[in-house]
């Protein structure tokens, strides 16, 4: 019975409440990106960027890490109004930010449409401002586009998607303007702290229904 109430308290603590990270400088400056022009060429060719907010960053990110034609993904903030945000601030809710990834892809190995479907399966769409026990506008759900194309694909593909789900999808399509990458602490996270709690209660999971359900789309 106390396993069960100390499992409970967690789970409603939220995602980067249950985590009890002091960062070494948590005002540290973040990387700011302010193009909107998403095509780069690399050794790989031409690749893409989507800008997506799911809630917690730390589950979205090691999720779309998994896939084929993903060649980079950052955690970190869109959609507000205080340049060079922190983390703390963004935790207030008030900077209008979300929790975004910034995902690289190879459009030649994985479409944006392919991306976006996934998007849509991997987090709760319908819940305004939160995602499980996350709450607040930095956990709602959002598509930043780079493009008018990415814009049309996006809305498509909420429309689409909307068959999957009985409550309406609140997820935004808004422009692109600015990424700020979050601190150093929050990259990578899933895969450098497997053993955290929150990873291995409510991230594990997720990525476990995720790589079974898109197998043919896992990196080998």
């Amino acid at each position: 019975m106390k396993q069960a109430f100390l499992l409970l308290a967690l789970l409603s603590a939220g995602c980067h409440s249950a985590q009890n990270v002091t960062p070494k400088n948590d005002s540290t400056m973040t990387t700011s990106i302010a193009t909107p022009d998403t095509n780069t060429t690399t050794l790989l060719g031409q690749t893409e960027i989507a800008t997506l907010g799911g809630g917690c960053f730390w589950c979205v990110e090691a999720i779309f890490q998994d896939l084929k034609g993903v060649v980079k993904v950052e955690s970190g903030y869109s959609g507000g109004h205080v340049d060079n945000p922190t983390y703390r601030e963004i935790c207030t809710g008030l900077t209008g930010h979300a929790e975004v990834i910034n995902v690289t892809f190879d459009p030649s190995v994985i479409s944006y449409r392919e991306i976006l479907e996934i998007f849509f399966t991997v987090h709760d769409p319908t819940t305004l401002n939160r995602q499980g026990a996350d709450t607040g506008p930095q956990y709602r759900s959002a598509i930043f586009f780079h493009s008018p194309g990415q814009k049309t694909i996006a809305e498509e593909a909420k429309q689409s998607m909307q068959t999957i789900w009985d409550d309406p999808i609140v997820t935004e399509i808004t422009p692109f303007d600015k990424f700020y990458k979050a601190e150093d602490y929050h990259q990578n996270y899933f895969k450098d702290n497997p053993n955290q709690p929150y990873c291995s209660i409510v991230i594990a999971p997720k990525v476990k229904k995720f790589r079974q359900q898109y197998q043919n789309k896992l990196k080998p």
